[in-house]
């Protein structure tokens, strides 16, 4: 020790002059050049100026030199003593630590050994089990269905086994027998390497190939059912595992291998059953020969030590992996992942009976070591009293220096600080533009991959990729967005949008993922909101994304997610409301006594008043009233788990979810809502929620927005305005019993101006066909949706039945078509909806969320209109306009062109690419071809900006010489005025680079990743305008 104390204190000494000599070589490097950033330069000179003071002001020389010296030993003393304190207390803490690690990794050790070898002589048990009832009786005692219930029942006694199985010992000569007599095949492994095995499906399995004798399963247990008429010799784990078992008469274990059907890692042990008692000395012939079967339970290692874990409490404190060290040189891992070297590593045996495999327990804390504040505290203490001491002698000549250093670390704070805010504009800019022009690369190419012909499974592997690449550029835009909410330059658009097809959008993404879980969704938009408002169309999808995510995501099983516009006017005055949807649901709230609910799917749902009730706009504290403006109230209701009421308050922190393993079960990274909220603020508007654990929740948010023309809307709000005339007259029955449901679908369907009647069952239908029909009330029913919660055949035939009975009675012509009939499903398979229409009960099944485009196809193709119509208009319009138009596309990175060139191409347009700058200012030199070009930002040499500038300049010039008469239009390909629409095309999202672009001259921006049909829509509105 004394050593490593003149070690330390030949470490201070240099610790001292060491600044010195780095001050003079700082102040010999501050005029050598160096390629800078401009913030990094105006730093660096700023440094170097408090630098040069710091030189020219040192402290001054000569006062009291003994003095100086006396306080320097002094403080050296004290240092050193400080440091030995602390490393001696240190070492105690170290060694507390390892002995606590050691206890606990040996408990566990012993834990797990001592249920293993439980479990163990369970299976040992049930191996003589089937040897006494199976073998030792004829006929058989046990069957299948037997050994299945016995292993089910009696499953608490092997916690650990993930399954058992019993093989029968099959020679070749009785192979055919054995298959008649059980009614299938041996079946052959998928492949001999068990470590390569992924799924089990039996019927797509090989028979077992021709060999001596078999072991094919004939009793498992239910978990493991997918293993039988399987050849355990057929797999080479389970054969050296079968052979070892039958020589030895003992359990035996394989070393670990992915197990089938569940792929997780895990082992098999193995009894052999006989026929017979052997005697304890019985040779490795007697056994084989002796061998009737083989009795298998597999462990499933990684549940097994979780199970372990979960039992104790300080489980979190240390981590666990299980290691097979037969082979002392290649350990196979079994359960737990590589993990940060803490520093310290215990290391337990584990005997699970096998004498010839070794397995070891590693334990490590799941934590570095804290900081040992007792050693410090105590050290820290010895030092202060020191230096305090040394400080009442040294305060007169070092205050004049430390006045000066504060002054030069605030100066250099302050220049940090400058430089900060425009690194940090930079940063964002450049995350963005690195991260997403990759992945456009991905998601393009993938684009185009799935183009072509893929089979079933590539197809399904290419949308999942491209979907998980989506999803990967969804969390960076909620990054990217956070940090524009903290730096304050998150802006809003202000456009017109048509706010109805754009809550179908919304539902249509989802709709997927809902009715996978059985979940059924709606949207409902009441009258008085206008056709059209004006606002962030984006961010009000983002909103509302959000908040209907979280729902699909917390709902477990069936249930509902309602989202439902509303004017906060409507809300203002409870006692007299017009919307029946919100009557309905303010009679629901106030009555509760039923056992039934007239809610969407028929669950309790929570009062959704409550999540508005401290909005200051609804209890008449916002005194901003502007006549322009219209307010908006959206809820979105779900009946999902809830949120616990002690999580409510941080709901809306960044990066904090409502439990700690939320994002473990749900996934997630906690911002949704934090973004949420400040786009909702940035829309003048409040959000609030109510929930309770076990019902549900509802989320509800307010937002002002412009009152809109129809006129003004862009073509893409208005690709169904040419065929929602076709239903203007026609009338439908709903039939539901549950009324705001009823109302749901009237609300769809009056958006296209059908006229709509509602009765609760088929029986009222019956009767309402029955009672009240005329002749032209005949004619004007054109349909008839009745929801599946009501379907009954024998009720539908009876209806169709009374349909042709008034046409007859009516006198009407045959070919005068009957009312066309639908059913309303949520989670129906292809399969079922088929079978429904082949039947002629319905003509067609609508699939919930409901919508107007699906909706349109639907009744155009039942009511004989063309169906596809819409989509098949607007792909005509899409090769029309950029059929034989030539495109510039102007990328360094190759991937990206090939991406643009063939979402373009894909239309009919003529696609030039080329990579620098400058050959884009050779291609657009006038006179030249091209309709348009997409021009990347980040190039080298050149950049997007600068070619932009230099083409416009050219163009500038053709112009002038043209309005001038210095040349003629002939000279420049009968062109009067030279402007090609230039597109800014990267990865670099904020508003300063959009901004940037117009600046120098660009007509539009389109972000990276982008979809073919954004690149199709930035170029087609200037050749619709004739730009």
């Amino acid at each position: 020790m004394g050593k490593g104390c003149w070690l330390l204190l030949v470490g201070v000494i240099l610790s001292c002059k060491i600044p010195g000599v780095c001050l003079k070589l700082r102040w010999k490097r501050k005029n050598e050049p160096a390629p800078l950033q401009p913030a990094t330069q105006q730093l660096q000179l700023l440094l170097q100026q408090k630098q040069q003071q710091q030189l020219d002001q040192s402290p001054p020389k000569g006062a009291g030199k003994w003095r100086k010296k006396l306080l320097t030993v002094f403080v050296l003393l004290g240092i050193l003593t400080s440091i030995w304190l602390f490393w001696h207390l240190n070492q105690k803490i170290i060694l507390r630590r390892e002995h606590t690690l050691a206890n606990m990794c040996d408990e566990r050790a012993r834990m797990l050994q001592d249920q293993f070898n439980v479990s163990m002589n369970h299976v040992h048990a049930l191996a003589i089990l089937v040897s006494t009832f199976h073998h030792g009786k004829h006929p058989s005692a046990i069957d299948q269905k037997t050994f299945g219930e016995y292993t089910e029942r009696t499953a608490f006694e092997r916690p650990l086994t993930s399954g058992v199985a019993y093989a029968l010992k099959v020679l070749h000569s009785e192979r055919e027998q054995f298959e008649k007599q059980h009614g299938w095949t041996i079946k052959k492994m998928e492949t001999e390497d068990q470590t390569l095995v992924q799924d089990c499906l039996t019927e797509n399995l090989d028979p077992a190939p021709i060999k001596d004798e078999y072991a094919p399963v004939i009793f498992s247990q239910e978990t493991v059912s997918h293993i039988v008429s399987i050849d355990m010799m057929s797999g080479q784990q389970d054969l050296e595992n079968i052979l070892r078992a039958r020589a030895t008469g003992k359990g035996v274990l394989t070393s670990p291998f992915k197990l089938l059907k569940s792929n997780h890692l895990g082992v098999v042990l193995t009894f052999a059953v006989y026929n017979k008692d052997l005697p304890p000395d019985a040779i490795p012939e007697q056994r084989t020969e002796a061998t009737v079967g083989y009795l298998g339970a597999s462990y499933d290692v990684p549940s097994l030590v979780e199970k372990l874990l979960h039992q104790l409490a300080s489980k979190q404190t240390i981590v666990v992996n299980v290691y097979d060290t037969t082979n002392a040189s290649a350990p196979i891992s079994m359960y737990g992942t590589d993990i940060t070297d803490t520093g310290l590593l215990h290391v337990s045996s584990l005997d699970f009976g096998d004498p010839l495999r070794k397995h070891e327990m590693h334990c490590r804390f799941k934590q570095k070591p804290p900081l040992p504040w007792m050693a410090i505290n105590a050290s820290v203490g010895v030092l202060v009293i020191t230096l305090l001491v040394g400080h009442i002698f040294h305060a007169a000549i070092c205050r004049i220096a430390k006045v000066e250093n504060d002054c030069r670390e605030m100066m250099e704070l302050k220049a940090r600080a400058e430089a900060a805010d425009v690194a940090k504009s930079q940063f964002l800019a450049t995350v963005s533009h690195e991260i997403r022009t990759p992945m456009n690369g991905v998601l393009g190419m993938l684009k185009m991959l799935m183009d072509t012909d893929l089979d079933a499974i590539q197809r399904d592997y290419a949308e999942t990729a491209h979907a998980s690449g989506k999803d990967l550029i969804s969390l960076i835009n909620e990054v990217l967005d956070q940090a524009k909410i903290e730096s304050g330059r998150l802006e809003l658009e202000d456009v017109p949008f048509d706010l109805r097809n754009l809550l179908d959008s919304i539902l249509s993404l989802s709709s997927d993922k809902s009715n996978d879980k059985g979940i059924e969704s709606a949207v409902y938009v009441s009258d008085r909101v206008p056709e059209v408002v004006v606002g962030d169309p984006g961010r009000f999808r983002q909103i509302i994304t959000n908040l209907v995510g979280n729902s699909i995501k917390f709902t477990q099983d069936k249930g509902h997610i309602f989202v439902s516009v509303h004017l906060v006017d409507e809300m203002k005055g409870t006692s007299d409301v017009g919307d029946k949807v919100l009557q309905q649901g303010l009679n629901l709230v106030q009555d509760m006594s039923s056992k039934t609910y007239n809610t969407l799917s028929g669950f309790p749902v929570v009062d959704r008043w409550r999540s508005w009730e401290n909005f200051k706009m609804l209890n008449g504290k916002d005194a901003k009233d502007d006549p322009e403006k219209i307010r908006l109230l959206v809820t979105v209701e779900d009946t999902g788990v809830g949120i616990r009421l002690d999580a409510q308050d941080q709901i809306f922190t960044p990066f904090v979810q409502a439990d700690s393993s939320t994002s473990r079960h749900y996934g997630g990274t906690g911002i949704g809502l934090s973004i949420s909220k400040h786009l909702v603020e940035l829309m003048h508007g409040e959000i609030g929620f109510v929930s309770e654990p076990g019902v549900g929740s509802t989320f509800s948010f307010t937002g002002a927005f412009g009152k809109g023309e129809v006129s003004s809307l862009d073509s893409k709000w208005k690709q169904y305005d040419p065929v929602v005339s076709e239903f203007q007259g026609l009338g439908a029955l709903i039939i539901d019993n549950r009324s705001i449901r009823a109302e749901v679908t009237k609300y769809h369907l009056r958006r296209l101006g059908i006229s709509v009647d509602i009765t609760s069952s088929l029986e009222s239908a019956c009767t309402y066909v029955s009672s009240f029909f005329t002749t032209s009330a005949f004619a004007h029913l054109a349909m008839i949706l009745i929801d599946k919660d009501v379907w009954n055949q024998e009720t539908v035939l009876q209806l169709r039945s009374l349909l042709e009975q008034h046409r007859k009675n009516c006198k009407l012509n045959v070919s005068t078509n009957l009312p066309k009939i639908f059913l309303l499903g949520t989670s129906m398979s292809p399969v079922e909806r088929s079978k429904l229409k082949t039947s002629g009960f319905v003509d067609n099944v609508l699939m919930k969320p409901l919508r107007l485009s699906v909706l349109i196809a639907c009744f155009q193709e039942a009511l004989g209109g063309t169906k596809g119509k819409v989509r098949g208009k607007k792909m005509s319009t899409l090769g029309s306009l950029l059929r034989e138009k030539r495109i510039l596309v102007v990328d360094d990175n190759k991937v990206n062109r090939r991406v643009a060139e063939g979402a373009l191409k894909k239309y009919g347009a003529i696609v030039t690419c080329v990579e620098r700058g400058h050959d884009a200012l050779n291609k657009l030199k006038p006179p030249h071809t091209f309709d348009a070009c997409f021009m990347d930002l980040q190039m080298p040499e050149m950049d997007g900006f600068e070619a932009t500038r230099q083409i416009r300049s050219a163009e500038s010039e053709v112009n002038e010489k043209l309005a001038s008469g210095e040349a003629s239009i002939e000279m420049y390909g009968n062109v009067s005025h030279w402007h090609i629409p230039i597109l800014a095309m990267t990865a670099d999202v904020i508003q300063a680079t959009y901004e940037k672009c117009l600046k120098c001259g660009m007509d539009d921006y389109v972000s990276k990743p982008f979809e073919e049909e954004q690149l199709y829509l930035a170029v087609a509105r200037f050749f619709e305008s004739g730009l």
